[in-house]
């Protein structure tokens, strides 16, 4: 068997007006200026507290914890608007790995559990992925403990597992698990710094990614 493990946000789905709005709404409400838009995207894939720290990191502890239950409350009430939609080819590339029998599906996300399970209700994704390893249960990205979880998890090893993701936190995580990294180059992350952080290939769209995981696989 072999196990393709997918980021979430800037990956499967294009959330960054919701992050972005409720990075921001979080400042205002703890009395803080906004943010750069780049700022804010950069630190997509950390856990939230790491990247709340990274971006408010002349704050005090309060101010942080403030920043981080602000975002939690903006970012739920944005979802309850409207779900963050696929990424255009998202779903046909589900589609065609869920056809095989030799390939297993799993994510690996800085998002919490609950708003893990939210998306994957909204797209009619739930039951899909056989491992689900997040931010609630694991220290941050770039450490490699969610994809060690997953391998555990399905009992495939480090040579038949691949991480798909968009950030270099999650080509670091799968150099530092020993795993192969492809990155997305519609994500949230230079293509350039994919590849300097040990991206194999940086696919330009999911009928690329496709493809390539198609060829892995066989």
């Amino acid at each position: 068997m072999k196990l393709v493990v997918f980021d979430v946000d800037g990956t499967l789905i294009d959330s960054q007006h919701h992050i972005v709005g409720a990075m921001n709404a979080a400042f205002a409400e703890a009395g803080l200026p906004p943010l750069d838009r780049g700022q804010i995207l950069r630190i997509v894939g950390l856990s939230l507290p790491v990247a709340v720290a990274e971006l408010a990191g002349d704050q005090p502890p309060v101010i942080q914890a403030r920043i981080v239950q602000g975002y939690r409350q903006a970012f739920l009430q944005a979802r309850l608007v409207q779900a963050a939609p696929l990424y255009p080819g998202a779903r046909d590339c589900l589609d065609l790995l869920a056809g095989r029998d030799d390939v297993l599906l799993a994510l690996a996300t800085g998002k919490s559990r609950r708003g893990v399970g939210a998306m994957l209700e909204a797209h009619g994704l739930t039951g899909r992925f056989v491992s689900i390893q997040t931010a609630d249960d694991h220290p941050s990205k770039p450490h490699p403990a969610m994809l060690l979880a997953a391998l555990a998890e399905t009992g495939v090893g480090a040579g038949g597992a691949v991480m798909v993701g968009d950030t270099s936190f999650d080509m670091n995580m799968a150099r530092q698990a020993g795993i192969a990294a492809l990155g997305v180059g519609w994500g949230y992350h230079p293509a350039d710094d994919l590849r300097a952080s040990g991206a194999a290939h940086v696919a330009g769209d999911f009928a690329e990614l496709g493809r390539i995981l198609t060829e892995w696989a066989a």
